[in-house]
């Protein structure tokens, strides 16, 4: 009977055993042989080992059998009592200490459980379950660098076995130590190459440490052998994400939530892609049914609150956000998230306290400390700020983290005027940054550039142009970081006037209006409900302004297309020394929207597209239809120019445009402490602090003959792939 229990022959064993009881039934060790038979077999074996402990009091054996299948039906009071009665009668018994222990880890009284763990190991060292299942309950207890120990002591003793093997990769990750997570867990695909769990994992590894590609490829592989597990598609969302392949990530979470409906995660980052593409209404659709299954999570509803301040619903946006913080009030990303809706409102006092309370809570949190920078202009007596923004970047960040910082890092040493230092820094912040982003294609870029020149020619706006007589709106155009901030501002200052802010209303249209261009054309039926939808958006913003702004930079792309449905639009562009232009976009942490904002040679690349599309537009608009405005004239002579604005869009002058910078309203651009300052010229030939490092910059000028030439050097096919990036 002991050799078929021995060889794993259950089936026998159970049939011999019950053989053998019919004509011994108060024969203990056949009960105790059943048991283990049934045990084993995954049946019913309670009232065997019952029995057996009954008929064997003084077999430690039988005693810790009965607790096992105890503990497995949750009776874990008598699972306990059985094993110390095995240990009673066998004070060096390892296997009922650890048995012990895990009653103990299971019914949550996890500091008792360790002294069982640690009892079994100290009479059998080398018992590889007892090590593993220690360090499960120092994980448990957070206690990382412990339980890591103990896993490896684990694996170095069974050096095949999974679960230890699995549970130290995890705890690497768990601590940080990225790289040899993601070793470790490629050691085991060498043995377990279909093992889903590693393959995710492995992901998560290679996605904080910022290797985005080879995280998607580690997240495609685990789907591939398991297709129908809706969080590997949301992973693999998250990574396409992360790489600014944002289509390709809504895919992946819609699969996810149609494997699994009610997976809030996935709804809430289905979200997050959605506000990438600036579709905010779906994103907002999105979380609330998030929300729908999950509504106490503080995490959806700050992502919800930071939806509704895109979208200018700021009173709508802090009341979401005090929610989620009533929900976690230690939840350092609400509070973060709270600070930059005040910083929108100009409430820099308030939002700093914020910043600090998140830091305080969180104390490696780059996105906390490093907001604090943006609040005011920093000196040399923030010394305790830059000594613990260079401590936190020394710590293992995620990429976008540390970008992040090194961002502001950089802003503090500009501030100070060490220009050397602040170079390094955004130098460092732009590297990273580049690393996680979709790569910058320059000859799409330009392909996409001559698309829109030759179908927005006269021929087309003279055939196109519908007879909307609105106005209303006003558009600010131009490069990032070219005053348009400003610009608005004092604009939105004048009592009749509204600033909207960013509206991407105009690049999706663009997508719409090209490709049916593509397919034979697009008629002006279709322009004027494109002009409807507009106005209508603009009424719902601000029903009773006359004039309302909609400053969103890269609308310069789309001009012809704008004033064919608008014909009584007026463009402000603002023009700035492209030098200072391109690097005050470098100094800036723009994420994924602007692929060019990285390297300085794409942005006097792109710098020289936008140069050839304005003086396209000049070309063949009305010379009413577009006010250039030097940045560099707006701030030496500010009410001059104010009154030309105010006069270009039809209005009388008021006074309120010279003091903007009191005017209370929601800025969500980076110039948002800029705007609610005076005029300042310091901006002003700021590159020149800068001219041993601009590299490529200084091919940059006012004219664009370096770029007609780089143009008529050869034709390039028509492309429509995508607009100039918003």
């Amino acid at each position: 009977m002991f050799a078929l229990l021995a060889a794993g022959r259950h089936a026998e064993l159970e049939t011999g055993a019950r053989r053998l009881l019919a004509q011994h039934i108060d024969f203990g060790i056949l009960w105790k042989l059943l048991g283990a038979a049934l045990f084993s077999q995954g049946k019913d074996a309670l009232a065997a080992l019952e029995t057996a402990a009954k008929l064997l009091p003084r077999d430690p054996e039988s005693q810790t059998n009965l607790g096992n299948v105890l503990r497995a039906r949750g009776r874990w009071e008598e699972a306990a009592s059985c094993h110390r009665h095995a240990i009673a009668l066998k004070p060096d018994y390892a296997e009922a200490h650890n048995n012990l222990g895990s009653v103990q880890r299971d019914s949550k009284r996890l500091s008792q459980a360790v002294a069982s763990f640690r009892k079994a190991i100290s009479i059998k060292p080398d018992f590889a379950m007892a090590h593993n299942n220690l360090a499960n309950c120092l994980h448990a207890l957070e206690r990382l660098e412990e339980a890591l120990q103990s896993y490896r002591r684990a694996v170095e003793l069974r050096p095949s076995d999974y679960e230890a093997l699995i549970n130290l990769s995890d705890t690497l990750l768990a601590l940080g130590r990225l790289d040899e997570a993601a070793q470790s867990y490629r050691r085991l695909l060498q043995s377990r190459p279909d093992s889903v769990e590693a393959h995710n994992n492995l992901g998560n590894a290679l996605r904080d440490s910022g290797q985005l590609e080879e995280a998607a490829a580690s997240y495609r592989r685990a789907v591939a052998i398991r297709p129908d597990y809706a969080k590997l598609h949301n992973n693999l969302g998250n990574a396409l994400l992360d790489l600014g392949r944002i289509e390709e990530a809504v895919a992946s979470y819609s699969r996810a939530l149609e494997l699994e409906p009610n997976f809030a995660k996935a709804h809430s980052n289905l979200g997050s892609a959605f506000r990438e593409l600036a579709k905010l209404d779906q994103a907002e659709e999105s979380y609330r049914r998030a929300l729908a299954i999950r509504a106490d999570s503080a995490e959806i509803l700050t992502n919800l609150g930071v939806v509704q301040r895109l979208q200018g619903r700021a009173d709508e946006a802090e009341a979401t956000l005090r929610r989620a913080l009533s929900i976690d009030p230690a939840a350092a990303p609400t509070i973060t998230s709270l600070a930059e809706l005040y910083a929108d409102r100009g409430q820099f006092a308030e939002a700093e306290n914020l910043y600090r309370n998140a830091h305080a809570i969180q104390p490696e949190s780059a996105q906390a400390w490093a907001g604090l920078a943006a609040l005011r202009k920093m000196t040399a007596e923030d010394s305790a700020w830059i000594n613990e923004a260079q401590r936190i970047a020394q710590r293992p960040l995620r990429p976008r983290d540390e970008a992040h910082l090194r961002f502001a890092i950089g802003k503090y040493f500009d501030d100070v005027q060490d220009y050397e230092q602040a170079f390094v820094s955004y130098r460092r912040a732009n590297e990273i940054a580049k690393a996680y982003s979709p790569p910058h294609d320059r000859e799409h870029l330009a392909r996409t550039s001559e698309f829109i020149t030759q179908l927005y020619d006269r021929e087309w706006l003279d055939r196109a142009r519908v007879s909307n007589n609105s106005s209303r709106p006003i558009f600010i155009v131009g490069m990032p970081r070219s005053g348009t901030s400003l610009a608005e501002q004092i604009l939105a200052s004048h009592p009749e006037v509204f600033g909207a802010g960013e509206l991407p209303f105009w690049k999706t249209a663009s997508l719409e209006v090209g490709a049916a261009a593509l397919q034979g054309g697009f008629d002006g039926s279709g322009l004027a409900q494109l002009a409807d939808e507009y106005l209508l958006l603009l009424a719902r913003l601000s029903p009773g302004a006359s004039r309302v702004v909609d400053k969103m930079p890269a609308n310069f792309a789309h001009l012809g297309m704008i004033h064919a449905a608008l014909p009584n639009a007026r463009f402000i562009h603002m023009s700035r020394n492209p030098i200072d232009t391109c690097l005050s976009i470098y100094f800036q942490n723009f994420h994924v929207a602007h692929s060019y904002a990285n390297d300085l040679e794409d942005l006097a690349h792109y710098h020289r597209e936008y140069q050839l599309l304005m003086q396209h537009w000049r070309s063949i608009l009305p010379s009413s239809a577009i006010l250039d405005v030097p940045y560099e004239a707006l701030v030496a002579d500010h009410e001059s120019w104010s009154r030309k604005m105010l006069e270009f869009v039809g209005l009388p002058w008021d006074a309120a445009c010279i003091d903007f910078h009191q005017t209370s309203r929601r800025v969500s651009t980076f110039s948002k402490w800029q705007v609610r300052q005076k005029i300042s010229k310091a901006s002003v030939a700021r590159w020149r602090n800068y001219a041993p490092f601009v590299g490529p910059l200084t091919r940059l000028s006012d004219s664009s003959a370096a770029a007609r030439t780089e143009k008529a050097a050869g034709s390039r096919p028509l492309s429509l792939r995508s607009h100039i990036s918003a």
